[in-house]
């Protein structure tokens, strides 16, 4: 199931930004500091209450050209398409605009939940002063101040309420995968191509596919899977032509319901940096990768193209190189017969649990080729390791002082686990603690 989604809202000035970086860096921001993965400040993850979430902040859609009354109104209309609940900003020390207005206008004709939050109410008596905004006709006003924090737990505590509930899915079988990528890397076809019929519209204009589509499907082997086909780029309204940003918030969408992620390049156009920002997000979500470069029939082969290509992958998605990466075409069916068996495999891997007493073996053997690393005359010490999750792998590895484990030598034990065990294709994780 998708976690839930949080739009900040607002006409400018009034600290959306300010409160999207004060929910995103303070404890409640779950975003992984990866070495290669590009980030995007529209969008991130933060949790409260447990409860883990996106969220948007409109302030950061680039619609320069657009009047100003047409920003506000298009970024408003993104809200409603992209999130499950809105926190609708206003500033308390200019009352009421007419730009305030009108976005409620619109907010108010749609069904996506409103919180409307009263920012920079920094003392008691700018806090008293919020009736006015109950003529916007959006319920209580919550007074907050984005540079302190103060109300802000208030307002998270009622946009949770709008929250979807979960499903349980624990008789799920089936393997969920998405297809990601830029527009017109070719997703749709290779849907068509994989099913053997036009279940989704296809066409040479980018971002023909406008809401994610689920197709179901067995394999010759009997495994059942369930296709996600992300909506393009642009689904409907002049600003889904105006930015590639929208192509992040679809494809983040996807891979929040996928085991495994299908990350769809363009044999012809090559790596762009929009693959390497979508990519990244499928990566630090913990999901299982395969790379799909796609149309590799209209490249003319010459020698050793396969593996020059491969070598400029992978030196582009070097926080990938647990990915496998396989040469398609949608056209020709080229090596598409073994595209569901690679997706069962890497969905298999990312379930894959490893008997603690294996793992300390491969732990301790890691240990004596390498030893562990010193810091001002103290020595990492590892007692114990275990695993604790899968979707994606996670490994606790028990140590005297987790501040001595080094980033370099905690990469080198995941090469070990990856040598000693099968976990192609998904990323693994390993969390130093010190033993108690």
């Amino acid at each position: 199931m998708p976690i839930p989604t949080i739009a900040i809202v607002g006409r400018p000035n009034v600290g959306k930004s300010t409160i999207f970086n004060r929910i995103a860096g303070q404890r409640i921001s779950i975003v992984e500091d990866t070495p290669g993965v590009t980030r995007d400040r529209i969008y991130t993850k933060g949790e409260w209450l447990n409860q883990e979430f996106n969220i948007i902040d409109t302030g950061g859609i680039d619609l320069s050209d657009e009047p100003f009354k047409e920003q506000i109104k298009h970024q408003a209309e993104v809200a409603i398409e992209e999130a499950d609940v809105i926190l609708f900003v206003t500033n308390v020390r200019e009352g009421v605009t007419e730009e305030d207005e009108l976005v409620a206008r619109i907010l108010y004709q749609s069904k996506t939940p409103v919180v409307l939050v009263v920012n920079k109410a920094d003392n008691p008596e700018l806090r008293n002063e919020i009736f006015d905004f109950y003529t916007l006709g959006l319920g209580d006003p919550y007074p907050i101040s984005g540079s302190h924090g103060i109300g802000l737990g208030d307002a998270l505590d009622e946009a949770a309420k709008y929250f979807p509930e979960e499903e349980n899915n624990e008789e799920e079988t089936a393997i969920y995968f998405s297809l990601i990528g830029r527009p017109n890397v070719g997703k749709s076809s290779l849907i068509n191509a994989m099913l053997g019929e036009n279940r989704v519209i296809v066409s040479e204009t980018e971002g023909t596919t406008r809401e994610a589509v689920d197709t179901r499907f067995v394999s010759e082997s009997g495994q059942e899977f369930t296709m996600i086909d992300t909506a393009g780029i642009r689904k409907r309204g002049k600003v889904y032509e105006k930015t590639e940003k929208y192509s992040v918030m679809r494809a983040m969408r996807a891979i929040d319901r996928s085991d495994v992620v299908l990350m769809v390049l363009d044999a012809e156009e090559g790596i762009r940096e929009q693959d390497k920002k979508v990519a990244g997000y499928a990566h630090e979500a913990g999901r299982a990768v395969i790379l799909v470069v796609n149309k590799w029939d209209l490249l003319e082969k010459k020698t050793n193209t396969m593996r020059k290509f491969e070598e400029k992958v992978r030196n582009e998605f070097l926080y990938l190189d647990y990915a496998p990466i396989i040469f398609v075409s949608a056209v020709t069916r080229q090596r598409l017969n073994k595209l569901p068996d690679l997706i069962e495999r890497v969905g298999m891997n990312q379930n894959l649990r490893v008997p603690s007493s294996i793992l300390n073996d491969v732990i301790m053997d890691a240990v004596a080729i390498n030893p562990t690393p010193t810091d001002k005359g103290r020595r990492l010490k590892i007692f114990y390791a275990t695993q604790v999750a899968v979707k994606p792998p996670t490994f606790i590895v028990f140590v005297n002082d987790e501040k001595l484990m080094h980033f370099s030598y905690s990469r080198f034990l995941e090469n070990q686990i990856r040598r000693a065990f099968e976990f192609e294709g998904t990323p693994i994780r390993i969390i130093p603690r010190r033993r108690k």
